[in-house]
């Protein structure tokens, strides 16, 4: 029941072209969508799939059902309440910090994160210091280790003030 989008190198593709969050996603990439008309159009490198939905219920559920099908061979995270982000296990925001991490050689204890979605949840498991924005679900609070202002409250800048810069 969802709309499918999927990312293939440069390209877009989207099962609807008048779709649910197109135009804003539009705006946002600065690029169109090509209509995709067949699971052929985007077989061989794709980046990532997207359910999308306004029917918040129905993700949630989509998620479920692709993680119980997949299990641990993809990655199956809401990026917000009407999107479910699915890529390769390894393509998600936790293991970025991993490989960021070592990349430039920073001890993930010393880092920290923040975010609202629980594609950000992520990220809380990896790093030493996890902050879940105001705004963010009940779900999401809860797999960090503080919670900050809202995005309308300024809540970045709070975190860095009391959780970051505090303890440096």
């Amino acid at each position: 029941g969802l709309d499918l989008w999927a990312f293939v190198g440069c390209d877009w593709y989207v099962s609807r072209a008048v779709g649910i969050h197109v135009e804003e996603h539009v705006e946002q990439l600065g690029i169109q969508p090509s209509l995709l008309r067949s699971p052929s159009d985007i077989t061989g490198s794709v980046a990532k799939l997207v359910g999308v939905s306004d029917d918040f219920a129905a993700v949630r559920r989509c998620e479920q059902d692709v993680l119980q099908a997949c299990g641990k061979r993809i990655s199956a995270t809401r990026s917000a309440d009407y999107y479910l982000d699915v890529t390769h296990r390894d393509a998600d925001k936790g293991n970025g910090v991993v490989r960021l991490a070592r990349l430039l050689d920073v001890p993930l204890a010393e880092i920290a994160s923040i975010g609202d979605m629980p594609t950000d949840a992520l990220m809380f498991r990896q790093t030493g210091t996890s902050i879940a924005m105001g705004n963010a679900s009940d779900e999401v609070k809860a797999q960090a280790q503080f919670v900050t202002a809202s995005n309308a409250e300024e809540g970045f800048a709070v975190a860095m003030e009391r959780f970051v810069l505090a303890r440096a």
